[in-house]
């Protein structure tokens, strides 16, 4: 039988990239490309940076989505992103967004002014979700999928200690099923 729990899966937050919340995106990214340079062998690149505060609390996470979306700021301004994600929007509906709000239309980005003009915490995504280190891996399982997201941040208590992602999962669990089950079927 499987059993896990989350805090034998999460990668701790001093493993992982940081950046405070005054930073730029740009310190972000650079945060990001050097962690993900000095990653361990067998570790996953990192896909989000976490964010501190001035007590040196985690306060939120940038990942991918939320440094694409920097680049365009309309989405800040006119849609609430994270309920969109959850619907079945069409592809023509979705073309129809890019021409009624002008979205994407400057061309060429200005990226360097974007990522040395943003700040951290206008583009991360506070904590809103988390998981306690001692939940089974099953219920981080299921919280990533009820959440649409590719991690979650792990708590002890109420301080923030590690991040979880549906990587490090899938993983752990695809080694489980090729090396336990296959002993299974060879009686069979």
């Amino acid at each position: 039988m499987y059993r896990k729990l989350v805090k034998e899966l999460m990668i701790p937050v001093a493993q992982y990239p940081t950046v405070h919340q005054d930073s730029t995106m740009y310190d972000a990214l650079v945060a990001l490309n050097k962690a993900n340079e000095n990653i361990p062998e067998n570790q996953q690149n990192y896909r989000a940076v976490l964010v501190k505060d001035d007590e040196g609390k985690i306060v939120g996470k940038i990942g991918y989505i939320s440094f694409l979306k920097a680049l365009e700021p309309k989405y800040q301004k006119f849609f609430d992103t994270e309920k969109l994600s959850r619907l079945s929007l069409s592809e023509g509906f979705i073309d129809s967004m890019i021409e009624s709000y002008n979205l994407w239309m400057d061309d060429p980005l200005d990226l360097c002014t974007i990522a040395s003009n943003t700040k951290c915490k206008e583009i991360m995504n506070p904590i809103e979700q988390r998981i306690e280190e001692n939940e089974t891996i099953a219920q981080a399982i299921h919280k990533l999928i009820m959440w649409q997201t590719l991690s979650i941040l792990v708590s002890k208590g109420e301080e923030i200690v590690g991040i979880i992602r549906l990587s490090d999962i899938y993983d752990s669990i695809e080694h489980y099923i090729i090396h336990s089950c296959n002993k299974n079927k060879k009686g069979t």
